[in-house]
């Protein structure tokens, strides 16, 4: 198993990548890093800026499990719109493969003009899930061409609200290179939070031969009279993560387990309890420079 972490101290914009930041992603306990690189735009960031980040993170031994897409509306029923998002996850993929990383993550986005993950009632017709495929089909061959995954990232907020519709529109793509990064805590709902390791279960079986990597991330409810789930830093809440490692492990060793919603300051105890839950299980961690 691999570790990665995401956020936190890791810049916004690559050219402020440095090796002091490189030792200590190694240092507090992870091999790689899942960077946003907001500032970076990808229609215009030249090949060797990317080249430079890609150096450095190889001659460091910190591996780039992954950067983003940009969180684009692939769901939207305007023609011109849908294809200018094409255009820019088409350009995400390309840099990434400069840069070296294994994939993308991108969400489906969604009609709801505040963010990407937030609800709209359009983001669950059968009509957003049409155009997410044919949308996911342009796509899959720049994530060819670049050698780099493009891993879709779910919610019940968007279009991808349940494993179910997941493992459907990934079964129709149908492409080795669009695949799953699968958040532990996205599809948790009232119904199977006190039992997180029973649904992290079901969610592998429907779904598991199309994940390529992890975001561990924890959840909890709230003690409010409306109902309140919020997720956040690992080892706060009610997530097994002993279930979520020991189901990842057995995909693939070699596939990248990423920490998600802590701050700089949690990191240690993330990445201790990550060390922990993974020696208690007897899962090898292995290092940037380490092979199967």
């Amino acid at each position: 198993m691999r570790f990665g972490m995401s956020g936190c101290f890791l810049p916004a914009n690559m050219d402020d990548v440095t090796p002091e930041m490189c030792r200590r992603v190694r240092e507090v306990g992870f091999s790689g890093i899942f960077t946003r690189f907001r500032a970076n735009d990808p229609h215009t960031t030249p090949k060797h800026k990317a080249q430079r980040l890609k150096d450095l993170l190889a001659g460091e031994g910190v591996r780039l499990y992954q950067t983003t897409g940009y969180w684009q509306n692939l769901v939207t029923p305007d023609e011109r719109v849908r294809k200018e998002s094409v255009r820019t996850l088409q350009a995400a993929l390309r840099l990434a493969g400069w840069m070296g990383a294994r994939g993308i993550d991108t969400g489906p986005g969604s009609m709801n003009p505040a963010g990407p993950w937030f609800p709209h009632p359009n983001n669950w017709t059968v009509s957003a899930e049409r155009q997410l495929v044919k949308t996911l089909n342009e796509c899959k061959s720049a994530a060819e061409d670049a050698g780099v995954y493009l891993s879709l990232e779910s919610h019940q907020l968007v279009t991808l609200k349940t494993p179910e519709i997941t493992a459907a529109i990934l079964d129709e793509v149908d492409s080795p290179w669009v695949r799953c990064d699968y958040d532990s805590a996205n599809w948790i709902t009232l119904e199977t939070v006190f039992d997180t390791g029973t649904e992290l279960d079901r969610h592998f079986d429907l779904l598991g031969k199309h994940m390529v990597s992890c975001h561990a991330k924890d959840i909890w409810i709230e003690n409010r009279l409306a109902l309140h789930l919020s997720d956040g830093c690992p080892g706060k809440g009610l997530m097994d993560f002993k279930t979520l490692f020991r189901r990842m492990e057995a995909l693939d060793p070699d596939y990248p387990v990423i920490s998600e919603g802590n701050s700089t300051e949690d990191l240690p105890a993330v990445a201790r309890l990550f060390h922990d839950t993974a020696q208690e299980l007897g899962i090898r961690v292995l290092d940037a420079d380490e092979e199967i």
